[in-house]
């Protein structure tokens, strides 16, 4: 019988490569860009099969936790544990930290490390590579996945392979990694074959993995151990100790690991694999799969109407996208951002992203919709003393008893039913009813029917930022802020 699989997915991500549609808050593998569900919900129903796979090991950014927790509801999804990183540390700690804990179930678990954000069109080519790789990692090898190129790409790492891994088929010993090379060394590589790009996807035994980490980074190692020893349950997650967990370097599993090891073997995996690292990255999978291409080698999403347009990649979010006799572009549309570029300059957006953080513009980090445990908030409108959103909250869901010391609140039930708190009384409000909360009254929303909860909130007060709040009581265990 085949040894099953732990299959680990990170989903880290900084939300910079496909702005404005990705933010930090909410990054590319938590949107559906490729077909209806998200990059990650894909990645998770692609190791699914109970046959090869346990169930799933995420390891996520805290901010991102209950995002994360529902999007695995949505699919039906148990996962064995989301692990919580304090902060970002690159693969190296996240992969330490996940053959940690397989090694608590079985020293030698196989393990399958997996980016949340990548497309692969041929599911059916990723299980034989997995198998591949399966039966050479039990041998005790490392294993990377390569790609075959398609292009001189400088924006990929190249792994060179030598000779053949003896008794595994289309497996072969690693050379030597090369980072990400200037245009002309690409070009060489290609011309002279034997170059893989590098996917960032890893299978090893878990024994096999900390061993080799041991001798070439111990400091890895020794942190990672301290940050799962110290860990502390939190609801359904784990998490890891941040004091520990921050003594990590800031390192990638190929520099740590994989660039010096005399164990790593590549598997050449032709899968339809792109890391969707760019917008247009996102046009040629378009135009590849069909979806929304034309003839003139456009691709659209939504409400768009083109007119003498060729090569260009149209996304429309919120609002109607008209284009006239332009050539070669990427226009990308949401509620409250509008990117145009040449689609040549696609890979550079990470440049307007940095200059809206140096001026402190929240276009960085959010979108208009943020994203809660309980539902989400919508901005639609504001001024010097007021702020107006749309709220909404999923069946049996409530927001934290909770009072803010400079804003009041009025809320207008628009859908549903709503059950208020506020300070010693409870009143249940139903489409068109509203109720006023004034400052410092302690209140809490609630939705206690079958469909979501949906109100208007009107905000005013001297100051309505999100950090005027003060929690009494909250079921997501989300400490006190004021």
């Amino acid at each position: 019988m085949m040894t099953r699989i732990d299959p680990v997915i990170l989903s880290g991500g900084s939300g910079t490569r496909l702005w404005p549609l990705s933010r930090a808050a909410y990054p590319k593998q938590l949107l559906p860009l490729t077909d209806h569900h998200s990059m990650l919900q894909a990645t998770v129903l692609r190791v699914s099969d109970p046959d090869r796979f346990n169930p799933v090991t995420m390891i996520c950014n805290d901010e991102h936790r209950f995002i994360v927790a529902e999007q695995l509801h949505a699919i039906g999804v148990e996962p064995t544990d989301i692990v919580l990183e304090p902060m970002g540390r690159n693969t190296a700690p996240a992969a330490a930290v996940a053959a940690l804990l397989a090694a608590t179930r079985s020293p030698d678990a196989l393990i399958l490390i997996l980016p949340s954000d990548h497309h692969i069109a041929d599911t059916a080519a990723f299980q034989v590579a997995i198998d591949t790789a399966a039966q050479a990692a039990q041998g005790g090898a490392l294993v990377t996945f390569g790609i075959t190129p398609t292009a001189p790409e400088t924006g990929y790492g190249y792994i060179r392979h030598g000779g053949p891994l003896p008794g595994v088929d289309h497996c072969y010993k690693v050379v030597e990694f090369v980072e990400k090379p200037e245009l002309a060394k690409a070009e060489a590589m290609l011309a002279a074959g034997g170059f893989d790009w590098n996917s960032g996807i890893f299978l090893f035994r878990a024994d096999r993995l900390l061993a080799e980490m041991e001798r070439l980074a111990p400091k890895v190692v020794q942190a990672s151990r301290k940050a799962v020893t110290a860990a502390q349950r939190d609801l359904f997650f784990t998490r890891l100790d941040a004091a520990a967990f921050a003594a990590n370097p800031n390192i990638s599993l190929d520099f740590a690991v994989m660039e010096k090891t005399k164990t790593a073997a590549v598997i050449n995996a032709d899968m339809g694999w792109s890391d969707v690292g760019s917008w247009s990255a996102l046009w040629e999978l378009g135009l590849d799969d069909g979806a929304g291409g034309d003839d003139a080698n456009n691709v659209t999403k939504g409400d768009v109407i083109l007119d003498d347009v060729a090569n260009s990649y149209v996304r429309a979010e919120k609002r109607l996208v008209a284009a006239l006799g332009v050539r070669d572009l990427v226009i990308v549309e949401t509620a409250d951002a509008v990117l145009v570029a040449s689609r040549d300059k696609a890979q550079e957006v990470k440049a307007i992203v940095d200059r809206l953080k140096a001026a402190g513009r929240n276009e960085s980090e959010q979108h208009l919709r943020v994203y809660r445990p309980w539902g989400y908030y919508e901005s639609m409108d504001h001024g010097d003393r007021f702020q107006v959103k749309r709220i909404s909250v999923k069946p049996g869901r409530k927001l934290s008893l909770q009072m803010h010391h400079r804003r009041a609140e009025h809320w207008i039930v628009v859908e549903g039913t709503a059950k208020v708190t506020r300070n010693d009384e409870t009143l249940m409000l139903e489409e068109n009813q509203s109720t006023y909360i004034p400052v410092g009254a302690w209140h809490r929303l609630e939705n206690p029917g079958k469909i979501d909860l949906k109100i208007i909130e009107v905000q005013s007060g001297s100051y309505l930022g999100e950090d005027d709040i003060l929690r009494k009581d909250d079921d997501y265990g989300r400490g006190d802020k004021s």
